[in-house]
């Protein structure tokens, strides 16, 4: 008797489709063990999964909450008080340049020299003029002594007398005039001589030696650097937290300084297209402090209550920060979220609440 085994054929569909879940439950897998998925994970409620250990040397402090003064920023530049932009008064060539930039000058020290021989004759012809006038006026003044001492005895006629006041009376003026104008022509010469106005530094020099200059062209700009200011565009909605006099915080972010400053100015005028004021401050300049300077302005708008801890109760547990708060005789760590570094703690935004033990080891750092 023969036995005969028959072979079930399985549906091609069926068997493709087991090969396809098999590879896909794998793949599932291995990425869910790349991505740590059969590792402990941080346990409920803040608490990461670590058996509860004792406070041991730890110094237990206490979770505090603070009240800070709540401050907006508004950004602007540094700008000297006085600047000065010194412009010529005449049309002449340069014969003489004194300075150049970065130079500190005093005030009335020379800074420019113009040519000035058109001014030196035109002087001469001044004094001239003065002296034949004077002269005119000598005498004049001995024609009317004679004709008063003659008009006295009846020996000239009233009308030449009048003739000799009036002729002295134009001597006089005529000397005035004169003199006049030899002041006005000694006041053109000193424009020829460009002086500083004040004690600073020369922060631009437009001119070189025999270039020609015109009226009302700028030769030379000088600040006072030990008198500067911010100048800040500060929106509407906080224009009304300054006040003249009143004192806000200024950072210079180039030197990493604040300080505290004065405003000195409110220009009651909005920008229409931004929509702000401009806000002048100043005071102390810090060491370093130069024209252009970006900076920002602090501008207290109220108070705000922040948890603060110190920062060695902060350790990093891979990509969390977490602490160590004590509770009956034990420490138990906590993830939290921490925000800005102030007075040397840091804020804590949300895993702790004030009141609250935590442990503070002395040290900083992963475990």
């Amino acid at each position: 008797m023969s036995t005969t085994i028959k072979h079930v054929r399985l549906p091609r569909w069926l068997t493709v489709s087991s090969v396809l879940l098999v590879f896909t439950l794998g793949v599932v897998v291995l990425m869910m063990w790349l991505v740590g998925a059969f590792k402990p994970k941080i346990a409920h409620e803040g608490t990461l999964a670590d058996p509860a250990r004792t406070i041991g040397t730890g110094r237990v402090v206490e979770v505090v909450a603070r009240t800070l003064p709540l401050e907006e920023t508004a950004v602007g530049a540094i700008q000297p008080v006085h600047r000065v932009e010194i412009a010529s008064r005449l049309l002449a060539k340069a014969i003489e340049v004194n300075v150049i930039a970065g130079q500190h000058v005093v005030k009335g020290e020379v800074l420019v020299r113009l040519e000035e021989t058109d001014l030196n004759a035109r002087r001469a012809q001044a004094e001239s003029a003065v002296a034949q006038a004077q002269a005119a006026l000598d005498q004049a003044r001995i024609e009317e002594s004679r004709l008063r001492n003659a008009f006295e005895k009846n020996a000239v006629a009233g009308i030449e007398m009048d003739r000799a006041v009036n002729a002295l009376k134009g001597a006089e003026a005529n000397l005035a005039r004169t003199k006049q104008s030899l002041t006005e022509t000694q006041t053109v010469m000193e424009y020829a001589t460009i002086r500083s106005p004040i004690d600073g530094a020369v922060v631009d020099k437009r001119v070189n030696t025999g270039d020609t200059v015109s009226p009302g062209q700028v030769v030379v700009t000088v600040l006072d650097p030990k008198r500067m200011q911010m100048v800040a565009s500060v929106r509407e909605s906080l224009s009304r937290y300054l006040t003249v006099g009143g004192q806000v915080s200024v950072k210079v972010d180039a030197l990493d300084h604040a300080c505290s400053g004065t405003v000195s100015e409110i220009v009651p005028e909005a920008e229409s297209a931004s929509r702000t004021f401009q806000v002048k401050v100043t005071g102390p300049c810090p060491e370093g402090v130069y024209s252009g300077m970006f900076g920002r302005l602090s501008i207290p708008v109220g108070e705000e209550t922040v948890l603060l801890i110190p920062k060695e109760a902060v350790h990093t547990v891979g990509q969390v920060e977490c602490v160590d708060v004590a509770a009956e005789g034990v420490r138990q760590r906590r993830a939290v979220r921490l925000g800005r570094t102030i007075d040397g703690q840091v804020e804590v935004l949300s895993g702790l609440v004030a009141g609250e033990k935590i442990v503070v080891d002395g040290v900083t750092g992963g475990r």
